[in-house]
């Protein structure tokens, strides 16, 4: 009896293991797991911003005449021109350009359908107080005036009879971009003269 006991837990081991053999036989390797590999973008995102610049000397550094047809949304008629003006010493002002587009065959640049002007003064606080007297001369002349973001400054815009505009300064550079009344649609005339500004600022 003791040695059939001893044979039957023999048995019974050699089955286990085979069994554990079997089992082990019949199941799959695990593949590992794929790592994704990450690469770097080596690609670099620059942007221009407005800025106290150099007064330009050529309207094409100011805005070109394709991105002002750009934001009225059609071609202008004529061809760009520009003046240039000289320095004022008794109200600080070191240089002045004004360019006018949309001048229509024939006509004097007051007949531009848009006017966008820059100058530099001797100091921040020459071009800011220039501003200020232009927009109350403005004002007493009936224009309506309130307040509109150029980019992260703010601008004022005029609403005259015959032209709104919007006018402010950076550093020591004003602006003023001014459009006739119907080149652009009473609601979209502040964003696109500001847009205008902001080309004007920003360093070609």
């Amino acid at each position: 009896m003791r040695r059939l006991a001893v044979l039957g837990v023999a048995v019974s081991a050699g089955c286990a293991v085979a069994l554990t053999g079997c089992a082990a036989a019949k199941r799959a390797p695990v593949a590992a797991p794929q790592i994704p590999t990450i690469v770097a973008s080596t690609a670099v995102t620059t942007t221009v911003a407005p800025a106290d610049r150099p007064l330009p000397d050529d309207c094409k550094l100011v805005v070109p005449a394709v991105d002002v047809d750009g934001v009225v949304g059609q071609p202008l008629d004529g061809q760009p021109a520009r003046i240039l003006g000289v320095p004022e010493p008794t109200v600080g002002r070191t240089g002045k350009l004004d360019c006018y587009y949309g001048i229509p065959e024939g006509r004097t640049i007051a007949s531009a359908a848009i006017v966008i002007g820059l100058a530099t003064y001797a100091d921040e606080a020459s071009a800011q107080q220039r501003v200020r007297d232009s927009v109350d001369s403005e004002r007493q002349d009936g224009a309506g005036v309130a307040d509109i973001a150029v980019e992260k400054m703010q601008g004022k815009l005029v609403t005259g009879k015959t032209e709104r505009m919007v006018i402010g300064s950076l550093g020591r550079t004003t602006y003023v971009v001014r459009a006739k009344n119907g080149v652009f649609p009473d609601d979209k005339v502040g964003a696109a003269l500001a847009a205008l500004a902001v080309k004007a600022l920003t360093p070609k």
